[in-house]
């Protein structure tokens, strides 16, 4: 999300224009920056980037994208061969564009729904309903996706049988989701449900029509996992991408969930975080698995001690950020405390 880097107002399509943004990013050197093969140019953006305004397309007669109204911006980062690799450069074009929106008064900051605005309605831009009032849904969300894809011999295991695979992820992605919740507010407060303070109302609001993942065939069969919320701290990213990958080579876990149940999970996932039931034993049994398997393919599970402390303490995200407003009545005062990066990787006890 973008705020005003004077008063760490939150700001909204309201508040800057496609052209500004589109502006900018243009305007940034991607000199030591990876190949950008595999990325498309997104309307209504005219260069390649690894920068896109994201928001809301605004079309022509004939549907087609002209504009944009922007909700805050995306990173993304190139294909990459490791996991370390992406995080690096991932910490570079953040840096990057930081810059560049702070020459123009901006700064970006990680949260995952907007603490202010709550709704959105625009011109119908997709022909097909239910994608058109989605499009509108997420004008007011924000959150990681997860990128990963496997060797061949892995990656016709898990696609071909699809219907598992959607049914092993329905099962453990709502607590994996319950390790990231950073999205406490709603319209300029606490958000209250059932009389109680929520974790995530992004989880809460997306529960019911988005996907955990999306899978694309054809772009070497990557998978897009996405139920995290959003971070200011890489080793979150780093540990989110090995839980990612332990939940996929992991062929012995036995959990499976319908649409509907994984629907029902998050729901109480975004009310009461890793204190909803089940959850801990959930994870207990993908933390087992991800200690056994990912050694195998050459990957270190120190990361993951981060999420174990989580799960143990029952923190969240999303409890810091209210303690910080607790103290200060303030939701600018929270923002400006997650509005620059993080790198506790190399802090690990």
């Amino acid at each position: 999300m973008l705020a005003d880097k004077s008063d760490m107002r939150p700001l909204w399509y309201k508040d800057v224009t496609f052209k500004t943004l589109d502006d900018l990013f243009t305007g940034i050197s991607l000199d030591g920056i990876p190949s950008l093969d595999g990325l498309s140019a997104e309307p209504p953006h005219k260069k390649l980037m690894p920068f896109i305004v994201e928001g809301y397309g605004v079309p022509d007669k004939d549907m087609q994208i002209i504009d944009a109204y922007p909700k805050g911006i995306e990173i993304r980062t190139p294909v990459c061969e490791s996991i370390d690799h992406t995080l690096e450069v991932y910490k570079e074009l953040y840096h990057r564009v930081e810059n560049a929106l702070g020459a123009q008064g901006l700064v970006p900051v990680a949260i995952s729904h907007h603490p202010v605005e709550t709704k959105f309605q625009g011109p119908q831009n997709k022909r097909r309903h239910d994608f058109w009032l989605w499009a509108q849904e997420v004008m007011t969300t924000y959150g990681p996706d997860i990128n990963v894809s496997f060797p061949e011999e892995i990656t016709q295991k898990l696609f071909g049988n699809i219907d598992d695979l959607h049914l092993k992820v329905n099962y453990y992605a709502p607590a994996m989701a319950a390790l990231s919740l950073a999205s406490p507010f709603f319209g300029g407060a606490p958000w209250i449900i059932k009389g109680e303070r929520g974790k995530s109302f992004r989880t809460f609001k997306r529960s019911v029509i988005a996907p955990a993942i999306e899978l694309h065939a054809d772009e070497n069969f990557r998978i897009e996992f996405k139920v995290f919320e959003m971070t200011k701290d890489v080793a979150d990213f780093e540990a989110y991408f090995h839980l990612v990958l332990g939940l996929f080579l992991s062929d012995k876990i036995k959990g499976r969930a319908s649409q509907q149940e994984r629907i029902y999970d998050l729901g109480s996932v975004a009310r009461h975080g890793l204190n909803a039931e089940g959850v801990s034993s959930v994870l207990g049994e993908l933390f087992e698995s991800c200690e056994k398997v990912l050694p195998n393919h050459g990957f270190s599970t120190q990361s993951l001690k981060r999420l174990h402390q989580r799960l143990e303490k029952k923190e969240h995200i999303s409890d810091f950020m209210l303690q910080s407003y607790d103290q200060s009545l303030s939701i600018p005062s929270v923002l400006k405390e997650y509005s620059y990066l993080q790198d506790h990787r190399g802090l690990r006890s």
